[in-house]
């Protein structure tokens, strides 16, 4: 085996069946086992899954969902349908079956009667939109379409909209740039097609002035894996006037870097979710992947950017799902690392997987970025001159933030690098930079003293809608797990000490931790 290769854990078929504990704990990865049976040719033995799953779990979608997709494959086109119609009733999006994979689905969706019964079940926008790329001057929608279209955005009903079209090389979808606004304003907005151009509607605000002090809110949170009893946190998160919100890596659990249709299973199982479509059409969305959507659980893609061969079609496939900046350094040196800035703060968002190599083992030295990566990171922090400067990182910066020899999936298993870039901020008298984290399945504070410098924040939460928690640590400054939750940061750099407030609230919005760091804690003594 590849020594660059991550290690691989294969679910076989009879381990599908578990207890109602087992069961709820791993649905955002059970029905997925069973699509690779379907992909391998062994429907009938998924189609005895989805059905016993059914007894035990009367109105499942995703088995519904399942069974449409192996009567496919067996060309019983009318069980199929009834399976559809079946999973429509319940609840679940006929776009759904439109997104596909289309290469498993396109024998049904081009069947006379299934066409008959999609009349008036969908419309042509079938995922989005999804906000992101935002500046005090621009805004970004990212939408994915039934087919190929040319997609109009009108911004406060102008005359002159902007477009772009949908292709299928990018899974059908495309950004829409709104160009030209005004800072820190408030748009109304409407996508569609020429024929109809209010198939989705809603409103933005445009970003404070660039490198101005502004008073404004961020949300974050990773470990989003989908769990249909906690989808309702991306209409909690709605209730708070967030001006961006972070996901911060395993954002919807995938796990099989080298199946693609499993890969856009999982993406277009959230992006159908009313929950979330809600959200992302209404706040600014910026994301990096993790482990458990870029490979496997604590994967590491080695310093070659062509070995192992998936790793270029993941990130692709993820560079097709978000409206982000930008992704790396392209095709040169790909990534999801990127930067961006709200008002007077700089955001440096981290690529922690794509380049780092086995931190288990004896082949030294180590690294979690990548040479190009780090120089970028260093490049951007010498280079601001922002209040605050955040780096976003999937994984914890902070020692002892997972226990035993587990920790070295964190930082911890890249002491050296984390030191390197500690000594680089102090060294070049960087101010105002703390970190935000995901991987724990919990939300946290932690604080690291240093002798040469001010002490390093870290706010971490990463427990957005999974079931599965991980114990709070002795350590960090507060914690909680006790059920899905995601963390607040609210910037003033207005007042003459600078401030940032981080708190948590959990799924039923209750305020569980909060705390303040101003400025001047991240200061240098006599500059």
């Amino acid at each position: 085996m590849n020594p660059a290769y991550l290690f691989i854990v294969i679910f076989s078929f009879p381990f599908f069946l578990f207890s109602q504990s087992q069961t709820d704990n791993r649905y955002k990865w059970q029905n997925s086992d069973a699509i690779i049976e379907i992909i391998n040719g062994k429907t009938d033995q998924a189609i005895d899954y989805f059905q016993q799953f059914l007894k035990t779990h009367p109105g499942d979608l995703e088995s519904y969902y399942g069974l449409a997709l192996a009567y496919t494959q067996k060309q019983d086109y009318e069980k199929a349908l009834e399976y559809v119609k079946t999973g429509v009733e319940e609840g679940l999006p006929l776009a759904r079956f439109i997104a596909g994979p289309r290469n498993l689905f396109q024998p049904l969706v081009t069947q006379k009667a299934f066409k008959v019964f999609a009349e008036g079940h969908y419309t042509p926008i079938i995922h989005g939109p999804l906000m992101g790329n935002f500046t005090d001057k621009q805004a970004s929608f990212w939408i994915r379409t039934d087919k190929q279209r040319k997609i109009f955005l009108s911004i406060n009903d102008q005359k002159k909209a902007f477009s772009a079209r949908t292709l299928q090389e990018t899974d059908f979808t495309t950004l829409i740039t709104a160009e030209n606004l005004q800072p820190n304003t408030t748009y109304q907005y409407k996508l569609g097609t020429a024929s109809n151009p209010n198939l989705e509607e809603g409103s933005f605000t445009t970003f404070p002035e660039t490198g101005k002090p502004a008073s404004f809110q961020i949300g974050f949170g990773g470990g989003a894996g989908y769990t249909l009893q906690y989808e309702r946190m991306w209409d909690t998160l709605l209730t708070h006037p967030l001006t961006a919100f972070f996901l911060m890596g395993d954002n919807v659990y995938i796990d099989q870097p080298e199946y693609p249709e499993i890969q856009d299973y999982c993406y277009y199982r959230r992006q159908s979710r009313p929950e979330f479509r809600r959200f992302t059409r209404s706040v600014p969305v910026f994301s990096i992947y993790d482990d458990h959507d870029f490979g496997k659980d604590d994967c590491y893609g080695g310093t070659s950017i062509h070995t192992p061969a998936w790793k270029v079609p993941v990130w692709e496939k993820f560079t097709h799902q978000y409206a982000n900046p930008y992704y790396g350094g392209g095709k040169e040196n790909p990534g999801c690392y990127y930067h961006f800035s709200i008002a007077d703060v700089d955001f440096f968002m981290l690529d922690t997987r794509f380049y780092r190599t086995n931190g288990k083992d004896k082949i030294k030295p180590d690294t979690m970025l990548g040479e190009v990566q780090k120089q970028w990171l260093f490049d951007q922090l010498k280079a601001s001159t922002a209040t605050f400067k955040v780096i976003g990182t999937s994984v914890p910066i902070s020692s002892g933030t997972k226990p035993g020899n587990a920790g070295n999936d964190t930082w911890d298993g890249f002491s050296e690098d984390r030191e390197e870039l500690f000594s680089f901020i102090e060294k070049n008298k960087i101010e105002g930079v703390f970190f935000v984290a995901a991987d724990r399945h919990r939300s946290d504070a932690w604080k690291t003293n240093r002798k040469n410098g001010y002490p390093f924040y870290e706010f971490m939460s990463s427990r957005l809608t999974n079931n599965h928690t991980h114990p709070v640590m002795p350590n960090s400054l507060f914690g909680y797990n006790k059920t899905p939750s995601f963390g607040l940061l609210e910037f003033d750099t207005t007042s003459k000490d600078p401030k940032v407030i981080y708190r948590i609230f959990n799924i039923e919005n209750e305020e569980i931790h909060q705390m303040t760091v101003y400025k001047t804690e991240l200061s240098f003594p006599g500059k």
